[in-house]
C-alpha cells in the first residue's frame, strides 16, 4: 500500500551461518548492559555483565567486565582494544563526533556517576574523562539531541526501592561541558526506559517504576506512558504505547518521521520459571510523530533487551543483550527501517 511503512529486519547470526556479515562478540555468553557506539568508523562495544559459570537460578554469580572490543568493518574481526576504567555495565552510551560517550553504570557493589569518552584512534583506544553526573546513575536511558546528551531516570543505588526522577543534559560541544538539571518528567521516575533523540527533542518512553510489594520488597510496575521534551517548551505527553516495552534497545532507531521500539519486556511473564520463559516481545512498534500514533511495524527474529542500539552505516546495530532473564547472546543483529511505496 502506497505510503505504508515497513520495518525490514535482518538478524545476522554468524554462529549459525545465517548471514555472517557481522561476527558475534568474542565471548561465548555475550553481555547485558554493555556500552556501545561508533568511533572513527569502527563499532565499539565495552563492558557489560553476564553469568559465566552457572545461571542465576542455579546459584550463579553475575560478573561485570571491563573489556573494550572494536570491529573496524562488518566483515572484519573483533579486536580486544583495551579496558574501561573499571568493570562496568548498565550505563548509557551514545556516539558523538569521533567517539563513544559513556555515562554512569554499575558493578557488583555500587552505581557510579562517572562519564568518559572512548575513541578508537590510529589503532589504539584513547579514554578521556568527562564531568561526572551529580549523582550515581544506572539502568537509566539517554540520547543525543544535536550536540546535547540527555540522560534520565534509572537508580542511584543497587538496592534502591524507588526509581530516580532526575533528568540531566550536557552540551558536548562546549569548551567546558558541564551537566545541568532538566525539569523532571511529568510521568515520574522510571528505569529501563527507551530514549530517543528525534526532531530536535528528547523522547522518554515506557520502562518500569518500582513500588512496594506485599512483603515490603520493591516490585516492578510496567509503564506504557511516553513523553517529549522540547528544550524551548518543556515536557509534553504523547500517545501511550499499546503495551509496555521495558529495556528495549536504546537509544531508539529513528527514521525521517518517527522512531522504533524493538521488542522489549512487556511484563506478561513476570514470575515465570526460568525454563518456562518464552523470551521477550518480537513486535516492533513505530511512533509517527506527526500523527502522534503507535503502530506495529514488523517482527524481530531474535529480540534482545538491556542492550544499546547503534547507528552504523545504513543500519542500527544491536550488539549482544539478553535473550531471556539470566541468558545473554554474543550475536550481533541489525535493524534497518525502510519506506516501501
Amino acid at each position: 500500500m502506497k505510503g505504508a511503512w515497513v520495518a525490514l529486519i535482518t538478524v545476522l547470526l554468524a554462529s549459525d551461518g545465517q548471514g555472517a556479515d557481522f561476527p558475534p562478540l568474542p565471548d561465548s555468553e555475550g553481555f547485558a548492559g554493555p556500552f556501545a557506539g561508533v568511533s572513527n568508523g569502527a563499532l565499539v562495544v565495552a563492558g557489560g555483565a553476564n553469568f559465566p559459570d552457572k545461571k542465576p537460578w542455579d546459584g550463579g554469580r553475575k560478573v561485570w567486565y571491563d573489556g573494550v572490543f572494536v570491529l573496524e568493518k562488518p566483515d572484519g574481526k573483533w579486536q580486544l582494544a583495551g579496558k574501561l576504567p573499571r568493570p562496568l555495565g548498565y550505563g548509557v552510551s551514545v556516539t558523538h563526533g569521533t567517539g563513544v560517550v559513556c555515562v554512569g553504570g554499575s558493578d557488583a557493589e555500587r552505581h557510579y556517576p562517572d562519564a568518559f569518552r572512548l575513541e578508537w584512534k590510529g589503532g589504539k583506544l584513547v579514554t578521556t574523562e568527562l564531568p561526572a553526573l551529580p549523582k550515581p546513575f544506572a539502568n537509566g536511558s539517554g540520547a543525543m539531541v544535536g550536540e546535547t546528551f540527555y540522560v534520565a531516570g534509572g537508580q542511584e543505588k543497587p538496592d534502591a526501592t524507588s526509581t530516580a526522577t532526575a533528568v540531566y543534559r550536557i552540551d558536548l560541544s562546549a569548551t567546558r561541558p558541564k551537566w545541568e538539571s532538566v525539569e523532571a518528567c511529568p510521568g515520574g521516575g522510571r528505569m529501563l526506559a527507551v530514549a530517543a533523540g528525534f526532531d530536535g527533542a528528547f523522547w522518554l518512553v515506557s520502562g518500569v517504576d518500582l513500588v512496594a510489594g506485599k512483603d515490603g520488597r520493591a516490585e516492578r510496575k510496567y509503564l506504557k506512558d511516553a513523553y517529549r521534551y522540547d528544550p524551548a517548551s518543556g515536557w509534553k505527553p504523547i500517545a501511550d504505547l499499546p503495551r509496555p516495552a521495558a529495556a528495549a534497545p536504546s537509544p531508539a532507531p529513528t527514521d525521517s518521521s518517527g522512531f522504533f521500539i524493538l521488542g522489549g519486556d512487556d511484563g506478561t511473564q513476570v514470575g515465570a520459571a526460568p525454563d518456562q520463559h518464552r523470551g521477550f516481545s518480537k513486535t516492533v512498534l513505530r511512533y509517527d510523530a506527526k500523527a502522534d500514533r503507535w503502530a506495529e511495524a514488523g517482527e524481530l527474529a531474535a529480540p534482545r533487551v538491556t542492550v544499546p542500539s547503534v547507528a552504523w552505516g545504513k543500519s542500527w546495530v544491536i550488539p549482544s543483550g539478553e535473550v531471556r532473564p539470566g541468558v545473554r547472546s554474543p550475536d550481533v543483529s541489525t535493524f534497518t527501517p525502510a519506506k516501501k511505496e
